[in-house]
């Protein structure tokens, strides 16, 4: 599982000119789903999110009560090694991905955080103001 996240004043995704996920002074998370996610790689990583060191003064989401946008984004597991054609091969499909992107939203949740969404698998805008700027990758796998 890939995370981008990034501080921000304000994020809000929309799908068909409907606001379906806002949020201000918090995290936005762009989460990919592999073939080999699990519930609890899921959690390991929503935990490891939300905790992260990277708000102002150095706090964590968790301890300012920050809420977060997740959005799902298979394009995080683009393959570009090849010509100019991504390949979405280690991606996982919309069956296994979805359920996963609803653990790690059902983790952030049982964390305490307030957590706002996109639309799995619709066209979205996200539209956003970054802080700092601060964006970190974060990557878990399943173990081997």
């Amino acid at each position: 599982m890939r995370a981008v996240v990034q501080t921000v004043s304000r994020a809000e995704v929309t799908v068909d000119g409907e606001s379906v996920g806002k949020i201000t002074d918090g995290l936005l998370i762009l989460l990919g789903v592999t073939h080999t996610d699990t519930a609890a790689v899921a959690a390991k990583l929503a935990a490891k999110a939300y905790r992260m060191r990277i708000m102002d003064g150095e706090r964590s989401a968790a301890d300012l009560a920050a809420p977060v946008l997740v959005v799902s984004q298979f394009t995080l597991y683009a393959d570009t090694r090849k010509g100019r054609r991504p390949s979405w091969n280690a991606a996982a499909p919309a069956e296994l991905a979805e359920p996963m992107v609803d653990a790690f939203v059902a983790a952030l949740r049982d964390l305490g955080a307030t957590v706002a969404t996109g639309r799995f698998q619709a066209h979205m805008l996200v539209d956003s103001t970054n802080v700092g700027p601060r964006t970190i990758l974060l990557e878990e796998d399943a173990p081997a």
